[in-house]
């Protein structure tokens, strides 16, 4: 999806305030066809202490990636739906992945600065002091 507007890291751009006559206006979209969606679980707006729905800036960017995929890549709104939840997946994955890249950094600078304090062990996280195996057999009761 395109962000033709405010950039998605921008509170602005989540912010559910548009009425739907204005985020019909915006998509280029009958407020009914909104509504219909809305139903269709294609996009999910807030709801005003009135009732009435509320969207953001991405919820119109989202009006309109549904509007190009339904009217010229001919996808049905099932496929619309689908896509838009693999999409969404797909987003929340590499947001998970990011965070857990820079986890890893995050752990891999620790160790570079134990280890340059000295007596952190190099290799090895843990170190090995014995290497004897020992067999653990269930003790037999008398009636056995």
């Amino acid at each position: 999806m395109s962000d033709e507007f405010v950039g998605s890291g921008d509170p602005a751009y989540e912010a559910k305030v548009l009425m739907i006559s204005v985020a019909a206006r915006m998509a280029g979209m009958h407020p009914q066809t909104l509504r219909q969606y809305d139903r269709l679980g294609l996009v999910q707006p807030g709801r005003a202490a009135g009732g009435g729905r509320r969207y953001s800036v991405r919820d119109v960017v989202l009006l309109r990636e549904v509007q190009r995929l339904s009217q010229d890549d001919g996808i049905n709104l099932a496929g619309v739906k689908r896509i838009i939840g693999l999409e969404r997946l797909l987003e929340e994955a590499q947001q998970r992945v990011a965070r857990l890249e820079a986890e890893l950094d995050a752990a891999y600078r620790r160790i570079a600065e134990l280890e340059s304090l000295g007596g952190f062990p190099r290799g090895d996280l843990v170190p090995r002091t014995s290497t004897a195996l020992v067999v653990w057999r269930p003790r037999r009761t008398p009636d056995r």
